[in-house]
């Protein structure tokens, strides 16, 4: 896969594909409905990633690295925001730490890139690069996912993550996240779940997650409303838009000084 409709990078870039169910926040994961479509295609990276359950289609747990795909970043001379691994997570317990210091050394061939990679399982994340001792790139940004308050504590973990760039994804928020403390957080993403089966959101959830960047200077970008609009109305996604509180909101992090440590 390259170029996306994601509107915070521009490309995707998946060396893994496969995952499986993590908690609330993967229920209507758009990943597992299109790699059964992928399946569909004959596309054999795919293959046997997802079962059926009830007229769901969910992750089974397969995890498959793609060696090949591990090229494609050098073959792209202009510079891209690339996220990582948006058909898997790259932390995954069954994606090998030797893969993980593969790709590493991609993204460190290939400064010219910023890559985005995002997991749910930042405590695997912060192991993974104390085992390898990966020195920190400028080029690459660690996230984590938060999508209610149960699983904040995910960004305790991210906190501790040598990056140049931490930042969390509260999408799709489906609930409130309470105080989060945002310190070395350096950039937050929000948005409203999309599809059929979508979850609402509430303004003022959103409203304590700005209040919060403005308070720890953290770069907000709000992504979309999804199904749901800021009136609790249901319509699809381009007709809720992406205006928050008057205006889009596209803050992206600075590009400082390598930040070791918290």
């Amino acid at each position: 896969m390259a170029e996306t409709e994601i509107e915070w990078t521009d490309a995707t870039w998946n060396p893994v594909a496969g995952c499986s169910i993590m908690s609330a926040g993967c229920t209507n994961c758009y990943a597992m409905q299109m790699a059964k479509r992928l399946e569909a295609m004959h596309v054999s990276k795919y293959e046997g990633l997802t079962r059926k359950s009830g007229k769901r289609v969910i992750w089974n747990g397969v995890v498959r690295t793609d060696t090949a795909a591990l090229e494609i970043p050098y073959k792209w001379k202009k510079p891209r925001k690339i996220f990582v691994n948006s058909m898997s997570d790259l932390f995954h317990d069954q994606v090998d730490e030797g893969f993980i210091r593969e790709v590493w050394q991609v993204m460190e061939e290939t400064p010219h890139h910023n890559y985005q990679i995002l997991t749910k399982r930042p405590e695997r994340m912060l192991s993974v690069l104390d085992n390898l001792g990966s020195k920190v790139l400028s080029n690459v940004w660690l996230g984590t996912s938060v999508e209610d308050e149960h699983v904040v504590g995910r960004v305790d973990h991210l906190r501790h993550v040598p990056a140049a760039i931490r930042f969390i994804s509260f999408e799709p928020l489906i609930g409130r996240v309470g105080e989060v403390n945002l310190s070395n957080i350096q950039w937050a993403i929000v948005g409203g779940e999309s599809g059929r089966n979508a979850r609402p959101i509430r303004e003022e959830w959103i409203d304590e997650i700005y209040d919060q960047c403005s308070v720890y200077d953290t770069a907000f970008f709000f992504k979309q409303w999804g199904t749901w609009g800021k009136d609790n109305k249901k319509r699809s996604k381009k007709a809720n838009g992406r205006e928050y509180r008057g205006r889009t909101w596209d803050e992206m992090p600075e590009q400082k000084e390598t930040l070791l440590g918290v």
